[in-house]
């Protein structure tokens, strides 16, 4: 041992002799560790003791409401939220044999398909049980197209089986089969499969790609513009991130359709505190269920450009549109029908879902993202922030990959599968006209033409009597509004506070999932509490 060293040694030697000494001469001392237990708790950085009743000691909690993650609590999410926890509580108590002046909860608060009645798609969910349980290969009463859809997907499975990992962005044969589905949808436009990535539903695609989008502190704090009203989801995110919140008002007398000059009007206000990045857009719409025309994308997708801002357009309703003369138009579409101008420069990221539009499997949790004009560094940092989940679920891929890659004319499943698809789907647009039409027969609702998605978000006429009873008890006046309704008619529905909406107004948002005999149930429930309502608060 060198010089160096033996002197080092001899130091530290000598500082816990002297500390030792220190310690057992303390006159409450007998040992070091009685010693230190006689440290302040503050002093060692640990929560302090409380005494409890019986005089026993209890140390606090590290982690209470004052030291949790503060953007946490400013997370809110009205879907399931006060609303629902209480019609649980109803549900509940009902079963408990407690009289309530209805005989069940109808819940037209969550666009929950499967839970609101609608039936799976048998091809679908025969393919997922070949692939759950491939013993089932060797039973005939499956098709065979059912069959070779599902060796297929478990050929692509380690160790063909669905409980083993997958890569971070996704199978590669369902991405490669999600990319052919969008160049059949968008008339031939290229879509490379490694701009595909599969994704926990359409939630976890967007959570992502505002997680790569926030950055910077104060005035340069990222800023996010979101239609009003909105889905839930964007102001939680934005919350959690610590991001600012920008929000731009949908046109509800031209039936929830956008306005440029209101786009730019939010965001020259929001450059004054904060540096505007993205823009979001939900289309067909969620609550409000409209369906924005060619031209209104066009122009957003100019504004975007202008404005240089990242665009991000929430699909995930694209087959659930109802309305005469309104159609589906994909952004990544109507970017490349615009010209190299815009397709080679506006970055924009689009998502889809296996819980909407026919299919309604919300629980499996598929979904998917195409990036367009990703820069090349991020998109390696993008891939790196996928894989610290390892991957989505991959019962949820394989769905994903039935959806993209339906039975084709001439398979066995084929005129099955059209007819399941295009019962729901128009089962849907017959509930979406019958909403509106039942809903403006009511003095005091207003209910725009449900175009498209699966919501309806009429406007209802609040007393200043009942706003006042509202604010007396600390309530918004269309939650006061939506748990009356809830307490004597058993009807769940969410108030459209929880989705923003301007100054004066009051709305509610329902879903047109029912089945139609209690969808007609439902509204005229709603109609006899409104009318009971206003004359309550006359």
């Amino acid at each position: 041992m060198c010089a160096g060293n033996k002197l080092q040694n001899f130091r530290v030697k000598s500082l816990v002799s002297v500390m030792v000494c220190s310690l057992t001469s303390h006159p409450l001392s007998s040992s070091p560790g009685r010693a230190l237990s006689s440290l302040s708790a503050t002093r060692r950085g640990l929560p302090k003791e409380k005494m409890s009743e019986n005089g026993v000691s209890s140390r606090a909690k590290v982690l209470t409401i004052d030291t949790m993650n503060p953007t946490v609590k400013k997370v809110e999410y009205a879907v399931r939220g006060p609303i629902v926890q209480r019609a649980v509580e109803l549900e509940r108590e009902l079963s408990e044999g407690i009289k309530k002046p209805f005989a069940e909860v109808i819940k037209a608060n969550i666009g929950d398909a499967h839970a609101m009645g609608q039936q799976p798609i048998t091809f679908f969910r025969q393919v997922l049980a070949l692939c759950s349980y491939p013993e089932l290969l060797n039973d005939s009463t499956f098709p065979e197209d059912a069959k070779s859809r599902a060796r297929r997907i478990l050929q692509s499975c380690g160790g063909n089986s669905m409980g083993s990992y997958s890569a971070s962005q996704g199978i590669d044969s369902v991405r490669q089969d999600v990319a052919r589905y969008i160049e059949r949808r968008d008339g031939g436009v290229p879509c490379d499969p490694d701009n595909i990535y599969l994704t926990t539903g359409a939630s976890d695609g967007i959570v992502t790609m505002l997680k790569l989008l926030v950055c910077g502190e104060g005035a340069t704090r990222t800023g996010v513009m979101i239609s009003i009203p909105q889905y839930p989801l964007y102001s939680a995110a934005l919350a959690e991130l610590g991001a600012v919140q920008i929000n731009y008002y949908l046109n509800e007398e031209k039936c929830w359709s956008m306005d440029i000059s209101e786009l730019q009007r939010a965001l020259d206000e929001a450059r004054r505190h904060c540096n505007p990045r993205a823009l979001c857009i939900i289309n067909p719409g969620n609550p409000t269920g409209q369906v924005q025309s060619r031209q209104c994308i066009e122009d957003v997708i100019r504004f975007a450009a202008k404005e240089r801002l990242f665009l991000m357009a929430d699909e995930v309703y694209q087959d659930n549109v109802y309305a005469d003369g309104c159609q589906f138009h994909s952004f990544k579409k109507v970017l490349f029908e615009m010209g190299p101008e815009y397709s080679n420069t506006v970055e924009l990221v689009s998502f889809h879902s296996t819980s909407k539009c026919y299919m309604g499997e919300c629980g499996f949790r598929g979904g998917y993202m195409e990036i367009i004009n990703m820069d090349n560094e991020v998109k390696a940092q993008l891939t790196k922030l996928v894989s610290v989940r390892l991957c989505p679920p991959v019962p949820g891929q394989a769905l994903m990959d039935l959806v993209v890659n339906p039975p084709q004319p001439g398979e066995p499943s084929y005129e099955n599968f059209i007819k399941e698809r295009t019962a729901t789907l128009s089962a849907l647009a017959e509930k979406a006209k019958l909403t509106e039409q039942v809903l403006n027969t009511v003095q005091g609702i207003s209910c725009n033409p449900v175009q498209g998605a699966m919501y309806s978000f009429p406007r209802i006429t609040i007393s200043a009597k009942a706003v006042k009873e509202a604010t007396d008890k600390g309530q918004q006046p269309d939650m006061f509004y939506c748990m009356k309704m809830l307490e004597e008619t058993g009807i769940c529905l969410v108030p459209g506070s929880g989705f923003g909406q301007k100054d004066g107004t009051y709305h509610f948002r329902m879903t047109i999932l029912p089945p139609t005999d209690k969808l007609k149930i439902l509204l005229n429930k709603v109609k006899e509490f409104h009318q009971k309502f206003t004359q309550q608060y006359t």
